[in-house]
């Protein structure tokens, strides 16, 4: 499936319930339940993110993806709220996001991006795999991982 035309925009305020609705469908959907109180970090994106970024991915007025990262240190970043919604996955929406991501971390003078993953969400690992992220270790049931930026 070709790219899709897309606007990569940092978060609004106004973006708030969008994005919230998005990261829970998708939570929802890979767990097939959802438990809102292990979320509390969404119910105020901007206060979350303030001194890391969010990111919206935008096609014909609709919000279709979400990231961000939070800093970890001095010269680290955690990507976090890696969402698509499922109507759009494959289309590259969750690469551009995450290539943003990086790019703007690379800006702030960040030399290193981690992530974390259920072990068992392969479509994840692979995506990860696929930007340059190497596994770092396994443990509780997640996969690790990072990149040099």
């Amino acid at each position: 499936m070709p790219d899709l035309d897309l606007v990569i925009a940092p978060f609004r305020l106004e973006d708030q319930d969008a994005a919230r609705t998005l990261i829970l469908a998708g939570l929802e959907e890979r767990w097939g339940a959802l438990d809102e109180t292990l979320n509390p970090d969404l119910r105020d994106i901007a206060r979350t993110f303030c001194e890391g970024l969010f990111l919206c991915a935008w096609h014909d007025g609709a919000l279709i993806g979400t990231g961000g990262w939070l800093p970890r240190g001095a010269d680290t970043a955690e990507i976090v709220r890696m969402s698509v919604a499922r109507s759009v996955r494959r289309c590259g929406v969750g690469r551009r996001v995450a290539q943003a991501l990086l790019a703007e971390a690379r800006c702030r003078g960040l030399r290193r991006i981690v992530l974390e993953t259920t072990s068992t969400w392969a479509d994840a690992i692979t995506f990860y795999r696929g930007l340059g992220f190497t596994v770092t270790h396994h443990a509780g049931g997640d996969t690790y991982f990072v990149l040099e930026v």
